[in-house]
């Protein structure tokens, strides 16, 4: 279609600000296969496609768009999955502005083309219509791998080299395998049942999953190698939550933001009393923090009754880290936002209950290390916010309960897995990492990027050893 790519780019239908603020389901609708074929007939199909060198685990981006445009959903789905096996997950979640969209060439002179929804729609296609053969695997090998943690850095690892013939079996603390997808994205960014089916096609290749097996207790990394597996991946995550270590902090009412969405996603607490499983909720929430753990926090509290939900932020909107999309939804869902303000301290009754926050004004001086620039405490600027539950979403550190049961592995001075960023390889013989406990709090697809690497570094060395 002669001028097609120059048209705009195509929006994804969402459910009303007014409707989605008062309930879990996913809020954007996806495309229908009109408007797909519409927006992947945007792509350039450039020669030397710049957006492949903005995704992590190399996808190539212009084939998948093109069968998409040819109406070939069965074929773009199928290029996906030659390097994504978590393609319904990365198409909803995935920063894709400043990765693979950040590098289009339209987007230069105007809108980048969607190349998220498209990868979600290829994704959502397979899944409604089960019509897709899965990779097929290559002769068995006799070598096992433990992958420790089944978020998508360990489920990377684990597709990859289940494909290559490799024995790999998945070991997750929790009861149910997804890592950060499940217990830290709420459902209204990604439903649970996609992630389910995403696992699903895994085990279908082969990986074997058990749940419940906290590594570091249930049993070591070294017991691990006692069980017969010849390498071993860890994929942990970074969910040791953060606090500011002000005055107040331990009033009823002041939790940390891994608590609450984990309560929330991973069991279930918007449903209760359906679930077991109780939730603190506020007439008045504050969150701390402006990244997309934030964001997610303050629109589940919203969705969970709250009166006035505030963000309380140091810097101004231009700094906050969040995805823009998640800030804009969070904006649309009537969400209040005190920036350039920073909590000092956490007021209480007689009780032990919180009741407010004090804060001060900030203001911007030069940039810091993060190249954002620096909040400076505007003097005599105290205020207090009224409120009765505080959520602490600062970020998170290294648990350190797999690394204290593994003394001979190297680690850095905040406690993540010291490894090599080519290779996944640690210090430990045979031990690879990757993903957050080696890189701090990242994306999906930054984790997934790291597992990719490690994979093809754990399958030279069960080929060819070290």
């Amino acid at each position: 279609m002669e001028g097609t790519n120059k048209k705009s780019r195509l929006a994804m239908p969402e459910q009303e600000p007014k409707v989605r603020a008062k309930n879990f389901e996913e809020v954007p609708l996806g495309y229908t296969p009109e408007m797909a074929i519409a927006e992947a007939s945007r792509c350039l199909q450039c020669k030397n496609p710049l957006c492949v060198q903005g995704c992590p685990v190399g996808v190539d981006i212009p084939a998948f768009i093109r069968h998409i445009a040819d109406g070939k959903f069965d074929l773009a789905i199928g290029k996906i999955w030659e390097r994504n096996s978590l393609p319904a997950v990365c198409g909803r979640v995935c920063p894709q502005e400043i990765q693979c969209e950040g590098n289009c060439i339209l987007g230069r002179k105007g809108e980048a083309v969607a190349i998220g929804n498209l990868e979600r729609f290829a994704a959502d296609w397979e899944r409604a219509h089960h019509v897709c053969e899965l990779p097929s695997r290559e002769k068995a090998t006799g070598k096992k791998v433990a992958v420790v943690g089944s978020g998508p850095s360990g489920l990377t690892v684990a597709g990859d080299l289940i494909l290559k013939g490799h024995e790999v079996t998945i070991f997750e603390a929790f009861h149910k395998p997804g890592g950060v997808l499940v217990y830290g994205i709420p459902e209204f960014r990604l439903p649970k049942d996609i992630v389910a089916s995403e696992v699903s096609c895994l085990q279908a290749q082969g990986v074997k999953i058990e749940c419940d097996v906290v590594v570091g207790r249930t049993e070591t990394v070294d017991e691990l190698f006692e069980l017969g597996f010849d390498a071993v991946y860890l994929g942990v995550g970074a969910g040791l939550p953060r606090f500011m270590n002000i005055p107040g902090e331990n009033l009823v009412g002041v939790l940390s933001a891994n608590e609450y969405l984990t309560r929330a996603n991973l069991m279930k607490a918007y449903l209760f009393p359906k679930v077991d499983t109780p939730i603190p909720q506020g007439r008045h929430v504050v969150v701390l923090g402006a990244g997309n753990v934030a964001m997610d926090s303050a629109r589940t509290a919203m969705r969970l009754g709250a009166e006035k939900v505030s963000i309380v932020y140091r810097r101004s909107r231009a700094e906050m880290p969040a995805r823009s999309a998640e800030i804009h939804h969070a904006e649309e869902e009537g969400l209040n936002f005190e920036l350039l303000s920073n909590p000092v301290r956490y007021l209480g009754d007689e009780k032990g209950r919180l009741t407010g926050i004090e804060c001060v004004r900030m203001e911007l001086g030069e940039p810091d290390s993060s190249g954002r620039r620096r909040p400076v405490t505007v003097p005599g600027s105290e205020f207090v916010i009224e409120c009765d539950l505080a959520i602490v979403a600062i970020g998170s550190g290294a648990n350190p309960l797999l690394t204290r049961s593994t003394p001979d592995l190297p680690l850095g001075k905040s406690g993540y897995i010291l490894a090599n960023p080519d290779t996944g390889k640690t210090g430990k013989k045979a031990v690879w990492a990757g993903g957050d406990i080696v890189t701090g709090a990242a994306t999906v697809i930054l984790a997934m990027g790291a597992g990719r690497k490690a994979a093809d570094s754990i399958h030279e060395y069960l080929t060819w050893g070290w």
